[in-house]
């Protein structure tokens, strides 16, 4: 939700002008979709990461607005925590040798975040959840000094009358209260963007959600949360409970979150942002001066303001994006599944493995959703945040309908890669770069390790050793900055401590 946003306050009047005005949206976006009026095929991808701020104790530094003033860099804005940076990477064709270009890139960038946060003590950090911030440091007066975020708070704990509670239960169990969203600052990601047609579009959202399991499955990298050993891949209840906007009352009847996996495949962009509307009340109902249809009528193209606005406050797992460029309206998937890290290299492989696959898949003449139920593929995504890399995922098996539960290393490496490989093909991927990527990803399948594999090993290597808890994490983070400026992936690192 990058949007600039600013208000003092909301009357009466204001959510039924706003949802008025979201139906307008709604009607312009039909019309720009009957039409024919997006843009071309242009294969363009994009890249989002998050990253933590800690000093040399593996703690957080609240530091992140004199390190981007210091930066002064575009590329770099601030996030919800004031121990958190994004960089947004620009967008370039998914073709030749686009991966090692895109990584040659990212190490430039976090090497000048890196240097600059070191003169303010402290270091970038690719992690999903540091694992060293306590409860005690997620205070609203951690937050960003941003409208957006503030307003989100407020109307967040408006919505749901009390304090937020997190409870989660994994290797250990966790329970805290908040009175303020800052416990999803913890959470860092990476997302990837893909520009598509209309006509394109669902069947890349649905190959996105059938495989965001399997995403998930070699790709955790947040295994604690304060401290305490949960998930292997904690950041998505986690994320979950912190912006839940739902008493329990709602919950226990059944209303949706606005972390949100979906209940359905789709056969167009338009349900996606029809259910937002339809689901979700407003947060953020700040209406613009445009008026869509008269735009559409003057022969423009609207920004859907309100609809943008709307949308950037429902946390789809894989979220559609509507954007105009210079003049042009375009679509994109928002794959917001992966956790932070641990290297650039693992990163990378992991957009490679991501693209190639949903290429292939959305192109299968009997698509994966046609012979998966959805209940199914929302299974495996909270199979994979549990387990990782042991996850049992279920997947099409045998005839038109069956399925059957397979390792997730095994179906991996046996079946996805191969399709993830021929999809980048499609994409006119450089087969250097290709296969460069997903090795690092069949390495992980091969040696059963992953970033949270990694980190829950060297932690108990160390309390076995001796130390208590919160030596053994420190150190666990120490190491993992080192070894991470390395860039060789994750299943390389040695797991002393």
């Amino acid at each position: 939700m990058g949007e600039k946003v600013s208000a003092d306050r909301f009357d009466l009047g204001d959510r039924q002008q706003y949802r008025a005005k979201l139906h307008e949206c709604l009607r312009a976006l039909r019309t720009l979709l009957d039409e024919g009026r997006f843009d071309r095929p242009r294969d363009l991808v994009g890249l989002e990461v998050e990253l933590s701020l800690a000093g040399a104790d593996g703690s957080p530094r609240m530091v992140n607005e004199a390190v981007l003033e210091r930066m002064a860099s575009r590329d770099f804005q601030s996030e919800l925590g004031k121990f958190t940076l994004e960089l947004n990477m620009p967008p370039r064709r998914l073709t030749g040798r686009v991966f090692d270009d895109l990584a040659e890139e990212l190490r430039i960038a976090f090497g000048y975040a890196d240097r600059t946060a070191a003169e303010y003590g402290a270091h970038a950090v690719p992690i999903g959840i540091l694992p060293t911030i306590t409860a005690g440091e997620l205070v609203p007066g951690n937050l960003s000094p941003a409208d957006r975020y503030t307003l989100l708070n407020d109307q967040i704990l408006a919505a749901r009358g009390e304090a937020i509670t997190v409870d989660l239960a994994g290797a250990e169990h966790l329970t805290a209260s908040f009175d303020s969203i800052a416990p999803e600052s913890a959470c860092t990601a990476v997302q990837f963007h893909l520009q598509l047609t209309p006509e394109r579009f669902p069947g890349v959202w649905n190959a996105a959600q059938a495989v965001a399991a399997a995403q998930i499955a070699v790709g955790a990298n947040s295994p604690f949360v304060f401290g305490r050993e949960l998930w292997q891949e904690s950041r998505p209840p986690f994320f979950l409970q912190s912006t839940d906007s739902r008493p329990p009352e709602l919950a226990a009847q059944g209303a949706r979150p606005r972390t949100w996996f979906g209940e359905r495949w789709i056969d167009s962009v338009q349900c996606l942002f029809e259910e937002n509307v339809r689901y979700f009340p407003a947060l953020l109902p700040i209406c613009s001066e445009e008026r869509p249809a008269d735009v559409l009528a003057a022969g423009g193209i609207p920004g859907l303001h309100e609809l943008v606005l709307h949308n950037g406050t429902v946390y789809r797992w894989n979220r559609p994006v509507y954007q105009v460029t210079d003049g042009v309206p375009h679509l994109r998937v928002e794959n917001r599944v992966l956790p932070t890290g641990p290297t650039v290299t693992d990163m990378v492989a992991n957009a490679a493995f991501y693209y190639g696959l949903v290429r292939a898949l959305a192109e299968q003449p009997d698509p994966v959703w046609r012979r998966l139920p959805f209940e199914a593929a929302e299974r495996n995504f909270h199979a994979a945040c549990r387990h990782g890399i042991e996850s049992l995922l279920i997947w099409p098996r045998g005839g038109r309908h069956g399925v059957a539960e397979v390792p997730a290393a095994r179906l991996v490496a046996d079946e996805l890669l191969p399709l993830a490989a021929a999809g980048l093909d499609a994409w006119g991927v450089a087969p250097a770069d290709r296969d460069r990527c997903l090795e690092v990803i069949e390495g992980r399948c091969r040696r059963r390790v992953t970033g949270a594999g990694w980190q829950t090993g060297v932690y108990h290597r160390a309390v076995d050793g001796g130390a208590d808890r919160a030596t053994a994490l420190a150190g666990m983070v120490k190491r993992y900055c080192e070894l991470a400026r390395s860039d060789e992936p994750v299943h390389t690192w040695p797991l002393d401590p």
